[in-house]
């Protein structure tokens, strides 16, 4: 199973889990499977259509995952997902 890191601010919507081990073959079987098990999380990690948030933003071993193939690249039972929301704003 893979590792899914899950950052502070995502996680009351997990029962305060830091991390969590899940299965699947890519990263949409996993990032799913991370829904259905905390649907509170739905709306902040996938869109409507079952596309990633484009207010998240997903890693895998440290490489965005939209760089790679999206939610369909590949994972390995040893690998570590990472969510980390956008973060906007600042002063000019």
């Amino acid at each position: 199973m893979s590792v899914v890191r899950i950052p502070a601010v995502l996680r009351p919507s997990v029962g305060g889990a830091r991390e969590i081990e899940l299965p699947g073959a890519s990263v949409g079987e996993v990032v799913r499977e991370l829904v259905a098990r905390h649907p509170g999380l739905g709306g902040q990690v996938l869109t409507p259509d079952g596309d990633l948030n484009r207010f998240v933003n997903v890693y895998l071993n440290g490489e965005d995952v939209r760089y790679l193939g999206g939610l369909d690249t590949p994972v390995a039972e040893t690998d570590e997902v990472r969510l980390l929301p956008a973060m906007a704003g600042g002063r000019a």
